[in-house]
C-alpha cells in the first residue's frame, strides 16, 4: 500500500504523505516509520523482481546493458546522515556552486521496446544505495582520527563504490540460469572512466566510458621477460581530438537509434590500444562525429559535440557499443523523474537507515511502475487538445502515473471515463461549466 502511495501521491512524497494517500492517518504510524528506521528490508532483495524482468525479456544471446551514475539530492537539514557540501551540477560552467545535499548511486537497466534492431530502450532502476563521503575530523582531533579518516575516504569514493556495485550485479547475474554466460555491458559517464574500474573489472564485463580529447593513448605490446617492472605501454599514438581531425583514419558509418529516430553516425576506431586507466588491458577508442540538428524548422544547422570513447572489449561489435552508450541517457530520464515526480529526497528523515531505505523504496516502487507499463497495454488516458494527434512513441512517466489514478480512484470517484471533461458548446459561457474532480486529479502534475 505504501509502495502504491508513493506514485499516486499528490503532495509531497514524505512518509507522512503516504500515510494520507492510503488513508491511514487516523490508524496507528508507528509501524510505517519502523520500516523505515529498522532494518526490516532488504534492499538488494527489494530490486530483484526488476533486473529479472529484464533478463526475461531479453533474447537469449544479447547482452544485458545497464547504465550506472549518481544524482545530487538538495537538503537542508544539517544533521541529516550523510549530507555534505557538494558542487552543483547545473551551476555555471564558469563558476562551482555548492549546496547542501546528499549523493546516490543508481544502476539502471536497458529494456529494449524491440530486441534484435535500433530501437529505443526505457531505463529500469536496478539498484540505488546512499553514496556519502566520509567525515572531516576536527584539526584537533587525534592522529589516529586522521588516519581513519584518509582509509575512509578512499573507501568512500564515488567511484569505488561504483565498481563494488558492478561486483555485485555481475554475481546477481552470474547466479541466474539466463544469466551467467550473458555479457554485461555497462556504459558510464566520464567520472567512471577511470582505473577504480577498468583495473577491476569482472569477468564477461565490458565497460565503455567517455575519454577526454586530450587523453594519452599507446600502443599496445605483448610483455616480454625483463628486469623491473613490466612494460605495458607502447609508443605513444595523437590525441583523440587530432584523431579526428586526421583525414587519413576513415569514417564509417553505423546505425543507432537516438532521439525518436535510426540515425547514421560517422564513426572513427582504432584498437588494439593502451591507455594509463587500464593499465595492462586492451581498449578499444571510437570516435563519434558531431551531429547536426536544427532547433526548429528553417534555423541554422547547429552541431552537437563531439564524442570520445574506450571501450575495454576491444571485439565488441561497433553498433553495438554505440547503442549501449546511447541509451545511456535513460538513466539521466531516470534521475528527472524520481526528483521531479516522486520526490526522492523529499522525506523529512535524518537516520542512517531512514536515509538510506526511503529514497530505495521509492525508487524501486518506480521501478515496478516501467515494468508494468512495458508488460501490459493498458489504455491511457486520453491526450489534452494541444498534444500532436500521431501517438507517442511511448507513454511518459506523467501519462503513466496519470493512468492509474484513474484505474484505482475510478470507481470510487465515479466519473465519466469515455469523456472526462466534456468541451464546451460554443453558445454557452465556459464559466459557468462545473468543474470535473476526477479529470483534475488524474492529469495533476502532467
Amino acid at each position: 500500500m505504501l509502495a502504491v502511495s508513493t506514485l499516486v501521491g499528490l503532495g509531497r512524497h514524505t512518509i507522512s504523505g503516504m500515510l494520507y494517500t492510503s488513508a491511514r492517518q487516523f490508524q496507528d504510524w508507528s509501524a510505517a516509520y519502523r520500516l523505515f528506521e529498522q532494518h526490516r528490508f532488504d534492499r538488494e532483495q527489494l530490486f530483484q523482481p526488476a533486473w529479472r524482468t529484464v533478463l526475461e525479456h531479453l533474447d537469449p544471446e544479447a547482452p544485458f546493458i545497464a547504465m550506472m551514475d549518481d544524482t545530487l539530492v538538495r537538503k537542508r537539514g544539517r544533521k541529516v546522515h550523510g549530507t555534505a557540501w557538494r558542487r552543483d551540477p547545473l551551476g555555471p560552467a564558469f563558476t562551482n556552486n555548492f549546496v547542501w545535499g546528499q549523493r546516490f548511486l543508481q544502476i539502471s537497466a536497458a529494456l529494449p521496446s524491440d530486441p534484435g534492431c535500433p530501437c529505443q530502450a526505457r531505463g529500469i532502476p536496478v539498484d540505488f544505495c546512499h553514496a556519502p563521503s566520509a567525515s572531516r575530523p576536527r584539526r584537533n582531533a587525534p592522529p589516529e582520527a586522521w588516519e581513519e579518516y584518509r582509509k575512509a575516504r578512499q573507501r568512500l569514493k564515488i567511484s569505488v563504490l561504483g565498481a563494488e556495485r558492478l561486483s555485485a550485479l555481475r554475481s546477481q547475474l552470474d547466479a541466474e540460469p539466463r544469466g551467467k554466460s550473458r555479457k554485461l555491458i555497462m556504459p558510464v559517464d566520464g567520472g567512471y572512466t577511470n582505473r577504480a574500474l577498468f583495473r577491476s573489472l569482472p569477468e564477461n564485463t565490458t565497460l565503455i566510458g567517455r575519454i577526454r580529447k586530450d587523453a594519452r593513448l599507446y600502443t599496445s605490446i605483448i610483455p616480454k621477460p625483463r628486469r623491473g617492472r613490466p612494460r605495458w605501454y607502447g609508443s605513444p599514438v595523437p590525441t583523440p581530438e587530432q584523431i579526428r581531425q586526421d583525414d587519413s583514419v576513415p569514417w564509417s558509418i553505423v546505425e543507432a537509434f537516438a532521439a525518436g529516430k535510426v540515425h547514421a553516425f560517422k564513426v572513427k576506431t582504432i584498437s588494439p590500444l593502451r591507455w594509463s586507466g587500464t593499465g595492462g588491458r586492451d581498449v578499444r577508442l571510437v570516435i563519434i562525429a558531431p551531429l547536426a540538428y536544427r532547433p526548429r524548422k528553417g534555423s541554422k544547422l547547429l552541431y552537437r559535440e563531439p564524442a570520445y570513447l574506450i571501450c575495454s572489449d576491444p571485439d565488441l561489435p561497433l553498433s553495438q557499443l554505440i547503442q549501449a552508450y546511447l541509451w545511456r541517457w535513460e538513466i539521466e530520464v531516470n534521475f528527472r523523474d524520481e526528483k521531479t515526480l516522486l520526490g526522492v529526497g523529499d522525506a523529512q528523515v535524518r537516520t542512517q537507515l531512514a536515509v538510506e531505505t526511503v529514497p530505495a523504496f521509492i525508487v524501486a516502487a518506480y521501478a515496478f511502475l516501467l515494468l508494468a507499463a512495458a508488460r501490459t497495454q493498458s489504455a491511457a488516458l486520453p491526450p489534452p487538445k494541444w498534444y500532436p494527434r500521431q501517438a507517442a512513441a511511448r507513454r511518459s512517466t506523467a501519462c503513466l502515473i496519470g493512468t492509474l489514478r484513474s484505474e484505482l480512484w475510478g470507481k470510487a470517484l465515479q466519473p465519466n471515463l469515455p469523456h472526462f471533461a466534456s468541451p464546451p458548446t460554443p453558445a454557452t459561457n465556459g464559466s459557468l461549466f462545473p468543474d470535473n474532480p476526477f479529470s483534475a486529479v488524474c492529469y495533476a502534475f502532467r
